[in-house]
């Protein structure tokens, strides 16, 4: 697939086994990972730390595999949500890096292009995201309203 700011085509990335159930070896049954999930939720985790940390600490491959829920449908389910969704939190948190950046470099106008392609990235996921229902239609993004977000 081409990437998205760019003329050429990206290298594919690495892909997960092919798996219709769990193995056999995970040490922990269904309800334990779903309460494990909801722990570090409300430890403040992320939900790609929160599977980070299942796949580094307790040995669970894929919590999908295991408890058939996504780590956020069990979320969902414990009425533990997050404000904005992961992907458009991260980028913002980037785009105020950038920022931040231009504003002690004024002349670099290589990060001030990277910061016009983070923003079209970020409102392009918004569009998305009123779309499917995720955030309210007035919602609207810009640099001001992200470091009140986020900071």
């Amino acid at each position: 697939m081409a990437r998205m700011h760019a003329r050429r085509k990206g290298k594919s990335g690495s892909k997960r086994p092919y798996l219709k159930e769990a193995p056999e070896w995970i040490p922990l049954p269904p309800e334990d990972v779903e309460e494990l999930v909801v722990k570090l939720a409300k430890e403040g985790m992320s939900t790609a730390t929160i599977g980070l940390t299942l796949r580094d600490q307790y040995g669970i491959p894929s919590v999908k595999l295991v408890t058939g829920k996504k780590i956020t449908a069990i979320l969902k389910e414990n009425s533990i949500e997050f404000r904005l969704p992961e992907d458009l939190q991260n980028l913002m948190k980037k785009a105020i890096a950038l920022d931040d950046h231009l504003k002690n470099n004024p002349k670099d106008i290589h990060n001030k292009r990277g910061l016009q392609l983070v923003e079209a990235k970020i409102r392009r996921l918004v569009r998305y995201y009123k779309r499917t229902g995720l955030l309210p239609q007035k919602w609207n993004y810009s640099l001001k309203n992200a470091r009140l977000l986020i900071e």
